[in-house]
């Protein structure tokens, strides 16, 4: 009989020990995203000054993967609810693909993520009487501020690196303007430095489609001076290393508006499309991507939202 309680009080305390492991992984996702100002396990100050300069309207989220560095795919099925205040819990559930689960330990060099985290999506706006006065309107203001504050962390970190926001601009319109040269002139070659490998893969099939249409030798496509505007919609940092927080993607997505020029031609030489006399406004959502471990990283094109 001793013995038999004995077995009993030792599962107990194995069941214990279980659990206590289970709460401490989880955690761990939650203090991994800490900085020198910052400690979102423990509440991010809204005061901050640090914050307050680059909050942006939109959602983000940090997915970890379960393995050290898993190439992701757009297929896998991830989510992340947010740490604040210890109120909620924070995991991450990834489904690797077939070949990488056989891979077993073997490392696989991660060159993008290979998806959009949280695509960009405007928020329908809401009365002052029901944000403040409703419990629905409770609920959206407070996921408002944490996805601002995502934005805010994302930006953060990216500053630590050499961020400037002017500098990106000029960079991000000068590869705005050579993906869609690119594009018309149906380079595919240089196209392939200027994207990540799924963007690759999509733009190569437009540029199919736009063969068996158009006359792609007198296809014309020109951007009027410099951008009309140009804003950051989101910002979210992306792991793929739970045990190092500094293996991050860093994507930022961009609202461009530019004057352009366009005009197609099929094989007789006829126009089929556009006008190359007429300057239209053009309207785009672009997201940009790049490594904050690799050394050498560049920003590159990762995906285009429907604006």
């Amino acid at each position: 009989m001793a013995l038999f309680r004995r077995l009993q009080a030792i599962r107990a305390l194995n069941q214990t020990i279980g659990i206590r492991e289970s709460s401490s992984y989880l955690l761990g996702s939650s203090r991994s995203y800490s900085s020198s100002s910052t400690d979102i396990s423990n509440g991010i100050k809204l005061n901050s000054p640090r914050f307050s300069s680059c909050l942006y309207n939109g959602r983000n989220a940090l997915p970890w993967t379960h393995r050290s560095t898993m190439t992701l795919r757009s297929t896998m099925a991830m989510e992340l609810p947010i740490f604040l205040n210890d109120k909620r819990s924070a995991t991450t559930k990834v489904n690797a693909p077939p070949q990488a689960r056989q891979m077993g330990a073997l490392k696989v060099s991660i060159s993008s993520p290979g998806f959009i985290y949280e695509p960009y999506a405007p928020r329908d706006t809401i009365s002052f009487w029901r944000r403040w006065f409703t419990k629905s309107g409770w609920r959206r203001t407070k996921n408002d501020i944490i996805l601002e504050l995502k934005n805010a962390y994302a930006i953060v970190k990216l500053r630590k690196t050499g961020y400037s926001k002017h500098k990106f601009y000029v960079e991000a319109i000068k590869l705005y303007k050579e993906i869609n040269t690119l594009l018309a002139n149906g380079d595919k070659t240089a196209l392939r430095k200027a994207v990540t490998e799924k963007m690759y893969s999509e733009l190569k099939n437009e540029i199919k489609q736009r063969q068996s249409a158009w006359n792609m030798s007198k296809l014309y496509w020109e951007m009027i001076g410099p951008a009309v505007l140009i804003r950051t919609l989101r910002a979210r940092l992306i792991g793929v290393d739970k045990s190092d927080l500094n293996k991050v993607f860093i994507q930022l997505t961009l609202e461009i508006k530019t004057k352009q020029k366009f005009e197609a031609y099929d094989s007789k030489g006829a126009r089929v499309a556009g006008d190359k006399n007429k300057e239209i406004l053009v309207r785009e959502i672009w997201v940009f991507e790049k490594s904050l471990f690799h050394p050498g990283a560049y920003w590159r094109l990762c995906g285009r939202i429907k604006a």
